[in-house]
């Protein structure tokens, strides 16, 4: 079940209902969701699940839902399993056999994503890249050649805020500086703020004044690939042999690869033979 990743006012009331008739509610931190659900005027019983007690904590919950109980799970904040525990329980309860349904509600990332500016389809969720600068490097390198081979979506990701200014510095000199980016922070906090620009200057901005609170990070698509003049040629024979005129070959195709239309209106004449 999601809950709201910064104004409480944003639980789901279906989620409300839900934390009202669990039988127990497996959370991250029990203080955290006992003050949301105080502020919905509820007393859920409350059990913890972590990254460090998952493994034990999976057979009791199996034991429950086998009694016949009702579980919730929540995240401290936003859909559980989206960078947080949890999946590993998910995966053993459907193998158990036992019903498992979402109530759907905030998210960071999809939040992040749609006032970013930048392209929301496809995208690609990364959740914390590594957080040393070596393996940090590395992923960012294993990124930018899916990239090269074809990948072209925009990447969201988190961050914690004193490793900011490392990481866009890093997807500044490993995807290319100019490549679009936003980085929202505190979304729908009161200071909810949202710093649009490219990787490099993001990276300048960052480099020696940490922020504070939750940080998504969100760079744009990597640009298409050019085409050189043969693979340009290659497209505006197969216009011209659709029917289409020199210029409305030039115009198309100048359009699909990103070539100026200068350019691309001369090799149509070449491919035409009217050179």
């Amino acid at each position: 079940m999601a809950t709201p990743i910064g104004n409480l006012d944003d639980m789901p009331a279906r989620g409300i209902a839900v934390l009202a008739a669990a039988d127990a509610v497996l959370c991250e931190d029990t203080r955290v969701t006992a003050k949301l659900a105080a502020r919905h005027g509820i007393a859920p019983s409350l059990a913890a699940l972590h990254e460090h007690n998952e493994d034990a904590m999976i057979p009791r919950a199996l034991a429950r839902l086998a009694a016949g109980e009702r579980l919730a799970l929540v995240a401290d904040a936003g859909t559980p399993l989206v960078s947080d525990p949890g999946y590993r329980l998910v995966r053993a309860a459907i193998a158990a056999g036992h019903r498992v349904t979402a109530v759907p509600g905030p998210s960071a990332a999809l939040a992040a994503l749609a006032i970013s500016g930048l392209p929301p389809a496809p995208f690609l969720f990364l959740g914390f890249l590594p957080p040393k600068a070596g393996p940090r490097r590395a992923r960012i390198g294993e990124i930018a050649r899916l990239e090269a081979a074809g990948l072209g979506a925009t990447l969201v990701l988190f961050e914690a805020p004193q490793r900011l200014g490392a990481l866009l510095a890093d997807l500044a000199a490993g995807l290319g500086a100019e490549r679009p980016a936003a980085v929202a922070r505190e979304l729908t906090k009161l200071f909810e703020e949202v710093a649009r620009g490219t990787l490099g200057a993001l990276a300048a901005r960052y480099a020696g004044a940490p922020p504070r609170g939750e940080i998504v990070v969100v760079v744009g698509p990597a640009p298409p690939p050019a085409a050189d003049d043969a693979a340009v040629e290659t497209m505006l024979r197969d216009a011209l042999a659709r029917g289409l005129g020199v210029r409305d070959a030039a115009a198309a195709v100048a359009t699909a690869t990103g070539r100026p239309r200068r350019e691309v209106y001369a090799l149509a004449l070449r491919a035409s033979g009217r050179e």
